[in-house]
Order: C-alpha cells, then structure tokens, then sequence
C-alpha cells in the first residue's frame, strides 16, 4: 500500500538548481548561511556593502557551486531594484532571498541620536521590505519561493542600549507574517530565523566585557554561544521543499534562551 508518506524525500532538502540572494553575504552569519545553502546544491548571489568577499568565493566555489557578488548600499531604494535585475540577468531566475544585512548601534536611551536610529531602521527594516517588496515580484510571477528574514531575541524582548535595533527586530518579524498572508497563494513561504547570542562581529563589543559575557552564558540553558555553523542548518530547511507548508513563522535558534 502506497500514502502521502511514501513521497517524502531526503531530497526535499535538496537546493540543487537553486539561487540564492544573501545580503551581507560575506561575513559572519550571512557568510554561515550562503555556504550551508551552496553545499545543499545552489548558486548564490551576494550582496555586500564592501569588495570584502575573497574568503567568501573561494569556500562556495570549494562546493562546485557558482557566486557571483553585487557590492550595493541597500539604503538606497534604486539600488534594491538594481539587486534583483542583476540577479535575474546573470542567473534567469530567482529561489531564495535571505535578508540577513544588518546592523547596530549601541547608547543609553537617554542619549540616543536620531542618525542613529535612522540609520539602523533604514538597513535592518527598510531595506528587508523593499528588497523583499522587490523579488515578491519575481517569485509571484513564479508562482515559487522562498523569503527568509533573520529576526533575533529582540524580535521578543526589549534589550537594554538598542533601541531602533530591538524596534526593528520587532517590526521584521511582523512583516514576515505580513508577506506570508499575502504571498502564500502564490506558492512564496516567508519564515524568519530568530538567532540567540552568536559569536560574531555585532557581538564582539559584548563578549569584550567578561561579566557581561558570563551573565549571558550562564542564561543559556545550552551553556555556550552558538556559531554561525549552528545556524546553516535551520536556513537550508527554510530555503527548500521540506518547509513548504511553513509560512509566516518566527523560528528561534538560540540553545533554550527563550525557554529559560
């Protein structure tokens, strides 16, 4: 007797075929989740705000998998229009965006400047929804897709000294569960991953002060901060077949904090 469950596949988390888009794509997490889906199968498209991206090429092209790299301020509207006639120009079509650029600036609420706040909200919200806005276009036409945002604690808890960041953070995982009620008739998931405390370069300044670092650590049921290797997993779900009936979603990676 053959049912549904016969057809589930290893294959479903397959990217072969596949492109992707990854903002800020070169270093840190974005670098973490441009090789996971590389060494699933697809090829990638790299934004960056710099030409920083040599380390990058030579691990996706380790994989045998084609990178190509568009250095853009994603603050600026008509380079976002720019992004995705590249990527549909060198590649024909787009599968995945991953909106991973971003940034942060710490101050005491208190003494928080608004160019600070602009510029934060400009690259963590703005730029997710027009970029975002941009290749729904692409992906509808397809009647396929998938969006992945990259939310954070934030996008549950307030934070202290981060004001537009922790607003932001909030306001991404809204959007996606606003694209998910639209798009989702057209075939298009948008999820977003949710990372914990990562050993990265927005974290450095943290991890810099031991008793911080420390309270931190010892929050975490899992008892250490992750790496980026331990969120390439959770984006090549997202990015494949596997996750089809998933929209909307905010999935958390974060060794148990929120369950703390």
């Amino acid at each position: 007797m053959t049912t549904q469950l016969d057809n589930f596949s290893l294959d479903f988390f397959a990217l072969t075929g596949k492109v992707a888009i990854v903002t800020g794509g070169n270093t840190g997490l974005g670098q973490g989740y441009a090789v996971a889906m590389a060494k699933a199968g697809a090829d990638l498209f790299i934004v960056t705000y710099d030409k920083n991206w040599d380390e990058t090429r030579e691990l996706i092209e380790k994989q045998g998998r084609r990178v190509e790299f568009f250095q853009a301020d994603l603050t600026n509207r008509d380079a976002i229009k720019d992004v995705v006639a590249a990527c549909v120009d060198a590649y024909g079509h787009i599968d995945v965006l991953v909106n991973n650029a971003g940034t942060i600036r710490r101050a005491p609420l208190l003494e928080y400047k608004q160019e600070d706040w602009d510029a934060v909200m400009d690259i963590n919200l703005n730029s997710v929804y027009f970029l975002s806005q941009e290749v729904a276009k692409v992906m509808v036409e397809q009647k396929s897709g998938k969006i992945i945002n990259i939310a954070s604690m934030l996008s549950f808890q307030g934070g202290k000294f981060v004001p537009p960041y922790t607003a932001s953070k909030h306001a991404v995982a809204g959007i996606t569960r606003a694209f998910a009620n639209e798009l989702a008739q057209y075939g298009v998931q948008i999820n977003a991953i949710a990372p914990g405390y990562v050993e990265t370069a927005n974290t450095a300044p943290i991890r810099a002060n031991e008793e911080r670092k420390e309270e931190i650590t010892a929050r975490i049921p899992a008892g250490r901060w992750a790496t980026p290797a331990d969120l390439m997993g959770v984006v090549v779900f997202l990015a494949s077949k596997a996750s089809d009936y998933m929209n909307g979603h905010i999935l958390a990676v974060d060794g148990g904090w929120l369950a703390r």
